[in-house]
């Protein structure tokens, strides 16, 4: 095995920026230079940088690593909006197109969910590991986190099978029984490239370089919109009165040459596994390259490795857990409870989930910018963690808290003032005014609802993604399963007992109640402090200030 060539992040001494390095254990030195040296570095407002490079204001930094991942984490939701939206004016039951499309993502999403959980800690490795001197080691985790996507993937072809009879123990039956099928299924053949692109992802997440994901994001993105138009209405192009379908011709043009059947839901689900795959192809050809290969050691850990599948499975299997079930409890109430509400207040189901998913899209677009900045974090908070500086962890972890609570709260009153206009975006013009009516008025009820718990979602995400980055994974992974199945399922049934003329709504308060809990539960656990003694990979010893 060749030796590995020098290593460009040098490692820091126990302050993390440039200076004298610290003597070994045990030698007779005076400690004075070194104290003030510490207390230097950690009054200094700029974040420590590796040699060579300039040290940058955290919010800077912030924001560098933010805001390419916040645009990737947003790719997948804004594809399923642009699905949504999309299916939503083709044919003549644009509620049902819409439903089936939320219904056929969630379903698959429920049995990805451990697995992307599980991912989700490479970021933490691979940080720490950077902060730590030794950035060659992450790149081993990132390969492992291949092969457990391709396990999983294998996993899903069987799963295909019993998907319908899960809709039917639900009580759909009809198109949206069909139709939600045939999307559901076709995400699941192109399962692999959803967790392998994940995966990948959060390797770059980790090194701090997530502009390259961003891109390939903003790509998949564009080619699946383009994508849509071609397989969802085929050669009898866009629908007529659009403002922007004048951008959408060359693709109908390409449609109308090729007389390509219309496919709707199902060519929406193709169109997604394309513009997926591209998120990952792109990503691992240059994860291979030269540039990536020489600091990293990309292509020398490829394989199998059990004792780093074991510690993804240490801190993963919680966030696994978490993750999981979030998506297990929040699918059950968007393809089971908000119906069964419906049908209590003596309504339309169908109206009720069609309702719950266009406000759920706006949610997308308010928690995953979130869910986005919670990885910066996650990143951060890895590298000082690495460093032995849990003091500066907490402070990062401070710094994007404060963002993600002041991006929400302006969330949370849009939803407010806009949420009619913002639910008619996704109503066909040409469904039965009544239809409208009651689309309006359920879909803007749950807006308000999603308005209450904005700020306490801000709490949790963000902070669950600093807890993660310090490696302290159990607490909040056992916390939310106890929390969602008693407030989120358990108060859910409760209201739909107890105050059936509520509909669908009732089953959004208790999910209200979940995440105002588990944000405030978050807040304490990260207050306490507990996560800045946790070490996972050899680097400094953590330090106190």
């Amino acid at each position: 095995m060749s030796t590995p060539p020098h290593n460009p992040i040098a490692p820091t001494n126990l302050a993390g920026v440039e200076g004298p390095a610290l003597p070994p254990s045990g030698a007779s030195t005076d400690l004075s230079p070194r104290i003030a040296h510490l207390a230097e570095a950690a009054a200094s407002p700029s974040t420590p940088a590796a040699p060579g490079e300039k040290p940058r204001h955290p919010l800077v930094e912030m924001l560098l690593i933010a805001a390419p991942t916040v645009i990737t984490m947003t790719s997948y939701t804004v594809m399923q909006f642009f699905d949504g939206f999309m299916v939503s004016r083709y044919g003549t039951q644009g509620d049902v197109n819409v439903a089936a499309q939320g219904n056929g993502g969630m379903i698959v999403w429920l049995a990805l969910s451990i697995v992307l959980g599980l991912v989700g800690v490479i970021n933490t490795y691979v940080a720490q590991n950077l902060g730590a001197g030794t950035p060659e080691k992450g790149s081993a985790y990132a390969w492992n986190g291949l092969w457990l996507a391709l396990a999983m993937a294998l996993l899903m072809l069987p799963y295909t099978a019993v998907i319908p009879s899960m809709y039917q123990w639900l009580g759909h039956e009809g198109d949206l029984l069909r139709l939600e099928t045939s999307y559901a299924r076709v995400l699941c053949f192109g399962a692999f490239f959803t967790l392998a692109s994940r995966a990948l992802s959060q390797f770059y997440y980790g090194i701090h370089k997530p502009t390259i994901i961003m891109l390939c994001a903003l790509g998949a993105n564009v080619v699946n919109v383009f994508l849509n138009t071609i397989l969802i209405y085929g050669r009898e192009g866009v629908p007529d009165g659009w403002s922007m379908g004048w951008a959408l011709q060359p693709a109908a043009w390409i449609a109308r040459t090729l007389d390509v059947e219309p496919m709707g839901v199902t060519g929406a689900a193709l169109a997604t596994v394309v513009g997926t795959s591209l998120e990952f192809i792109i990503p691992f050809a240059i994860f291979l390259s030269p540039r990536y290969n020489n600091p990293y050691q990309t292509r020398r850990a490829w394989r199998l490795s059990l004792p780093h599948i074991k510690d993804i499975l240490k801190i993963g299997w919680p966030a696994g857990l978490m993750f999981g079930n979030e998506m297990i409890c929040w699918g059950y109430l968007m393809v089971g409870l908000l119906p069964a509400g419906g049908r209590a207040a003596g309504e339309d189901p169908v109206l009720h989930a069609s309702a719950g998913w266009i406000a759920l899209r706006y949610m997308h677009l308010s928690f995953m910018p979130a869910v986005g900045m919670s990885i910066a974090v996650t990143a951060i908070v890895g590298k000082c963690m690495g460093m032995g500086r849990p003091d500066l962890a907490a402070k990062r972890a401070k710094l994007g808290l404060a963002v993600t609570l002041g991006y929400m709260a302006l969330c949370a009153v849009a939803f407010v003032v806009f949420r009619e206009p913002m639910i008619r975006v996704f109503i066909d013009e040409n469904l039965p005014a009544p239809k409208i009516a009651d689309l309006i008025r359920i879909g803007s009820g749950v807006m308000i609802a999603a308005a209450v718990f904005q700020v306490f979602d801000a709490l949790g995400i963000t902070l669950s993604g600093a807890l993660r980055g310090a490696g302290d994974t159990v607490w909040p992974g056992v916390l939310t399963v106890i929390l969602a199945w008693t407030l989120l399922i358990g108060l859910g049934h409760a209201m739909i007992e107890i105050a059936p003329h509520l509909g669908s709504l009732g089953p959004w308060i208790a999910a209200s109640a979940y995440i105002i809990a588990l944000g405030i539960a978050l807040l304490w656990r990260f207050a306490c402090g507990k996560w800045k003694s946790i070490k996972l990979v050899d680097g400094p010893t953590p330090i106190s200030h």
